[in-house]
Order: C-alpha cells, then sequence, then structure tokens
C-alpha cells in the first residue's frame, strides 16, 4: 500500500480501501487522464468484485474530496486526472495526446471583482480548464 496515497486520503476525511488506493496508484502511473471505463477495464482482474459503478461512485468521492482532478472533456464525457499539485491551480488538456499540464496562474480575482462590482455576489469556488493541443501534438498536425 502506498502509504502517500492512505496519508492523503485520510487527511480528506476518506477510508483508504483496497479499491480507492488500486484507483489512486493506476491514475498516478497514467501519464495523463484516464476515463471510469477504462480504469475499470484494467483494475476488474485485480479484485473478485468490482463493478463499473463502483469505480464511477470512488472516482466522484475522490473528486469531490479534491484527491483527484476531474477532466471536463468537449465530448461530455467526465474523465480524471491524478495530479500531486495541492495549491491552487488550473489545468491545460491536449485533447489527443491527453497529456495534463498545471497552470500556476489563476487571474480569477479580477472576475470575482466584477461580480461583486455588477450584483454584489460573492464568488465562491471557480474551475478553469484550458482545452487545446499541447507543442508536440500542434506541431505533428494532430486535431482533436
Amino acid at each position: 500500500m502506498d502509504q502517500r496515497h492512505a496519508t492523503a486520503l485520510k487527511a480528506a476525511g476518506m477510508k483508504a480501501t483496497p479499491k480507492r488506493l488500486a484507483i489512486l496508484e493506476m491514475l498516478e502511473a497514467e501519464p495523463g487522464y484516464a476515463s471510469p471505463e477504462e480504469l475499470w477495464k484494467r483494475l476488474k482482474d485485480r479484485f473478485d468484485r468490482l463493478g463499473l459503478p463502483t469505480v464511477y461512485r470512488n472516482l466522484e468521492e475522490l473528486s469531490e474530496s479534491g484527491v483527484l482532478s476531474k477532466v471536463i472533456h468537449p465530448n461530455r464525457q467526465l474523465y480524471y486526472y491524478f495530479c500531486s499539485n495541492r495549491e491552487h491551480h488550473h489545468h491545460f488538456v491536449c485533447l489527443s495526446c491527453r497529456k495534463v499540464e498545471d497552470i500556476p496562474a489563476c487571474g480569477i480575482e479580477a472576475l470575482e471583482q466584477e461580480v461583486s462590482r455588477r450584483n454584489g455576489g460573492k464568488v465562491l469556488s471557480h474551475i478553469l480548464q484550458l482545452n487545446g493541443l499541447c507543442g508536440g501534438c500542434a506541431d505533428n498536425g494532430e486535431k482533436q
């Protein structure tokens, strides 16, 4: 068992179950994002009983707790990505090779101020994901 993952789960108030740990290990080894179906196909032989709904539920719980990052693809499917960066940041997602890169800058402060100025509202959270082609895929003429 990877103690880092068990510690991260405990810090998020979650139990370090064998299935959750296996999901985290599998995603950490991925160079990019993966779908629940892809993870289920790779993990189902490891466990006597592992249904696709269990994988979906665990991924959603891990995402909601901040242990995993959710990637929202233009095809409207959800994918998941293991991001070890716990600082506030956003992601650039390559739609061709599935690589995910951290974007350390946020720039949302001006938008938060605009919301406050316009209607007195207060932004409590936000998600920013930039989709495109990484340099390698763009140079190779890849398409989405």
